[in-house]
Formats: structure tokens, C-alpha cells, sequence
């Protein structure tokens, strides 16, 4: 009867929920696979009813800090996701998009337990939500640790889509009045910067389904088009027009885009190479 009424459950949740469903079922085949990791599967998964609930327990786990633990984070994380329905969304499309457009990610919980890209993005969503209701301390203690930890700094203040992809998670900069928007893959080594001391709204605004090459930097209060390509290496100081490629120091304009999504088929060679 136990057993049953427990297919029954998971098959609610795997048609209500189907990523969570997946998660808990890749936790579950990882745990008789790897029985010393199985402790482990169990806190940050298995243990939980909601996503949302297992994401508030691995941030706090992987946040915690001498004098704020992780049983000071995790009831503030939770108390955002209750006020804030937007947050679940927002964790699934981010999960979707690394299994989508990382040929190195075979599982969802690759992402959910072990990539700090993931994970920086998902503390500074809470880290926003602090920001725009008025707690600047905790949000920028969450962002003091997410860039100590995962070696991502995004400002709290910062506009973020969903559905984005921060591969690899290392060395990205995103300055306070960058916006970047849906179904974004951003690559390591990116910095969303200002160009000088200047004050006011003086970062990048990045559009829709938008792929930005490692080590590229976009720097000023311009506008990057939606389904654009910036070329890794590349220092882009002026707007970047729709569906087009720009690359070189100082970027320009190479070619088009190459496919509607440049950031879902993270294609970055330029067929034929750079035309003058």
C-alpha cells in the first residue's frame, strides 16, 4: 500500500512538476549508485517537498559563513520564495537552459548540486529581491559571499531574465544598472561594466536569447540587441544591432547572427571567418 501510494505521489509530481520529478529521480539513481554520497543526495534533494525548498537549502549551505550559517540564511531564502511566486519559474528555466545548451551537462542535478554559474544566479535572485525591498545589508552580504564562493559578482541591483545560462561561472562581472534579459547564455571571463566614474544608469542593457563570448566585455550605457552574437575576446563600446555578430577590439559589426537563437545553439564560429 506504501509503495503504491508512493508511485502515485511521484506521479503527480512528475505531471505537475516535471524537472523537479527528474531531479528527485536522477537524486535517487545517484544515491544506489553512490551510497557514500547518499547523505548527501538525500539533505539537498530527497529531504525536500519543493524545488524551490532544496534550492533555499543548498545556497544556504554553500553561503554560510563564520557569523551568518546557514541556519540564519535559509529561513530568510524561504520567507522571499513564499512572497515571491516568480522565483520557481525562474529556477526551472535557468535548470532547462544549462541541461539545453551545455553539452557537458547530462542531468539536472549536475547543475542543481555542482555548477556555480547556477548557483550565482540563483543567489542573486534572492540577493535582488533583498535589494528592491529595501534589506541592502543582507543583499549585498549575499553578494559579498556568491563572489568570494562562486567567483561571480553580479550587483543586486542588477536586472536579470530568465532562462539564463552563466557557463563555467568564473571571473563574470555585471555592474548595477545592467539589464540583461531572457534566455541569455553568458560565457566566463564576462564583464557587463561601466567606462569610467560616470554616475547614474551607465551599464549595458542585453537583450533576449543573446550569447556573449568568453572574456568579452561590454562596457557603457548601450544596448545589445535581441538574438545577437559578441565574439569571445571582444570589447564592445557601441549598441549592437538586432541578430547580427560583433567581434574585435574595439568590436564591430562581422556578419548576422548566423541562426534565430544564438544563445540556445551557442554556436560561436563564423562561417568563412571575419569579412572585412
Amino acid at each position: 500500500m506504501a509503495e503504491a501510494a508512493h508511485r502515485q505521489d511521484a506521479s503527480n509530481i512528475a505531471e505537475l512538476d516535471p524537472i523537479w520529478a527528474e531531479l528527485r529521480a536522477e537524486a535517487e539513481t545517484a544515491t544506489r549508485k553512490t551510497p557514500a554520497l547518499g547523505g548527501f543526495f538525500y539533505a539537498s534533494i530527497l529531504a525536500h517537498e519543493t524545488l524551490e525548498d532544496a534550492v533555499c537549502h543548498r545556497l544556504a549551505e554553500l553561503l554560510s559563513h563564520g557569523h551568518v550559517n546557514s541556519g540564519a540564511i535559509r529561513p530568510v531564502l524561504r520567507a522571499l520564495i513564499k512572497s515571491s511566486p516568480e522565483f520557481g519559474p525562474a529556477f526551472r528555466a535557468d535548470l532547462a537552459a544549462v541541461f539545453d545548451r551545455d553539452p557537458a551537462c547530462t542531468r539536472y542535478i549536475e547543475p542543481f548540486l555542482y555548477f556555480k554559474g547556477y548557483h550565482a544566479l540563483a543567489a542573486h535572485r534572492f540577493a535582488h529581491k533583498l535589494w528592491t525591498s529595501g534589506e541592502t545589508d543582507f543583499a549585498l552580504f549575499m553578494q559579498s559571499q556568491s563572489s568570494r564562493v562562486f567567483t561571480v559578482d553580479i550587483n543586486p541591483a542588477t536586472r536579470m531574465g530568465i532562462g539564463i545560462m552563466i557557463d563555467h561561472g568564473h571571473a563574470v562581472v555585471i555592474g548595477q544598472t545592467a539589464v540583461v534579459g531572457d534566455n541569455v547564455s553568458i560565457l566566463q571571463g564576462v564583464t557587463l561594466g561601466g567606462t569610467g566614474k560616470e554616475t547614474g544608469d551607465r551599464h549595458p542593457k542585453i537583450g533576449d536569447n543573446v550569447l556573449i563570448g568568453a572574456g568579452a566585455n561590454v562596457l557603457g550605457n548601450i544596448v545589445v540587441g535581441h538574438c545577437s552574437r559578441i565574439a569571445a575576446g571582444s570589447v564592445v563600446l557601441k549598441d549592437v544591432p538586432l541578430c547580427s555578430t560583433v567581434a574585435g577590439v574595439p568590436a564591430r559589426v562581422v556578419g548576422d547572427a548566423g541562426c534565430p537563437e544564438p544563445a540556445r545553439t551557442m554556436d560561436q564560429i563564423f562561417p568563412g571567418g571575419v569579412q572585412d
